[in-house]
């Protein structure tokens, strides 16, 4: 039903298959355990698919290829899978890796169905080859912005790495923050220790800090470094990107790991096909789904929905995107040019911000929704 990765020319496929390329972070220094969500939701999508009757009597086959965030990899994995003769592309998490994918995707002429990446430049200029179910930055970082300014922070220290990704959310964060009254503090984290991140808190008379920094190190030994400083008893840890999603965060930090809010792409309640996803995801992954997951299925729902109705010609899947209406995991799907997204955007799905209840860090708590 799905092949794992292996090395080009070993393929082990049905001639008779619709191939869907997917590209997962399977391996470090990728995010594995979000890749393992992703992937899980491909997989069980695809074994619907094909329960239900695969694509006009034709099974549905995933062809994986792990990008290990990497973006050259990533690009490299697109011409292989366009060789092979995949009908589209699937997947990714980390934004950086899907931007050079969709590059490479838009290059060639191949449909990319992206599942998770945020960046809202995903492509340098408009393509009609690129569509993407997750919410752009823009619009999820500025409903962690409400949050914060209605938690009563406006002094607010971001440590962040160097990357486009990181870069961008620190842009939309001062700039829906600062005509709110609102200042954010950029903390270098290529020049601090996270010890040292402590003494600029101080410094800065912040009352919160936002991890921009890679999973897991070096975001938990900074909020190992903040929590167990005295000085920095009353401050607020956040990340919005979404590290504390995951258990492995849970096991590393123990009770540090509570009361980090971070943005997910959930509903509060889910409708009945969300509900029968969810328990099939939670015994495929033996553990609760995180929203890459229902990601990851909604991907291959929509994908199958275009090659029922459009065939598996590249250039008519991509024609295809702005009539896509799929009942998905988290709401129905539609598609849309937005202003500033030089992509085909998903109509947004909801947004909260959650964080571990420190009594039972196992727990999610919503915060914020929007």
């Amino acid at each position: 039903m799905n092949t794992p990765p292996s090395p080009p020319g070993v393929e082990r496929t049905d001639e008779s298959a619709v191939q869907i390329g997917a590209l997962v972070p399977l391996t470090r220094p990728g995010w594995v355990e979000a890749g393992r969500h992703l992937l899980a939701g491909l997989e069980l999508a695809v074994r619907d698919v094909n329960d239900a009757g695969g694509i006009v009597g034709r099974p549905l086959e995933l062809v994986v290829r792990d990008t290990a965030a990497d973006p050259r990899r990533a690009a490299a994995a697109v011409d292989e899978l366009a060789r092979l003769g995949v009908a589209a592309l699937a997947g990714e998490y980390h934004s950086v890796v899907a931007r050079a994918a969709a590059a490479r995707a838009d290059a060639l002429g191949l449909p990319f169905l992206c599942s998770s990446a945020v960046l809202d430049a995903l492509t340098e200029q408009p393509t009609e080859w690129v569509a993407r179910l997750a919410p752009a930055q823009s619009h999820g970082w500025r409903i962690y912005a409400d949050f914060l300014l209605g938690a009563g922070h406006s002094r607010i220290a971001v440590a962040a790495e160097p990357s486009v990704y990181w870069a961008s959310g620190a842009r939309i964060l001062r700039d829906h923050l600062a005509p709110r009254g609102g200042a954010v503090i950029e903390l270098d984290m290529r020049a601090l220790a996270p010890t040292a991140v402590c003494d600029e808190l101080v410094d800065s008379r912040a009352t919160a800090l936002l991890l921009l920094v890679g999973h897991p190190e070096p975001a938990v030994s900074i909020v190992r470094s903040v929590r167990h400083d005295q000085r920095l008893a009353g401050i607020m840890i956040g990340a919005p990107a979404g590290q504390p999603e995951f258990a492995e965060w849970a096991t590393l930090l123990g009770d540090d790991s509570a009361a980090i809010p971070f943005l997910r792409y959930l509903p509060e309640r889910l409708g009945p096909l969300g509900a029968r996803v969810e328990t099939a995801l939670r015994e495929r992954l033996a553990e609760a789904p995180s929203f890459v997951a229902f990601e990851g299925y909604d991907t291959v729902a929509v994908l199958a929905d275009v090659l029922r109705s459009h065939g598996v010609d590249r250039a008519r899947i991509a024609e295809s995107w702005p009539c896509v209406a799929v009942e998905g995991t988290r709401g129905q799907i539609r598609f849309s040019r937005t202003p500033g997204i030089s992509v085909w955007q998903g109509a947004w799905t909801p947004v909260q911000v959650v964080d571990r209840d420190p009594a039972e860090p196992d727990r999610f708590r919503i915060l914020h929704t929007g």
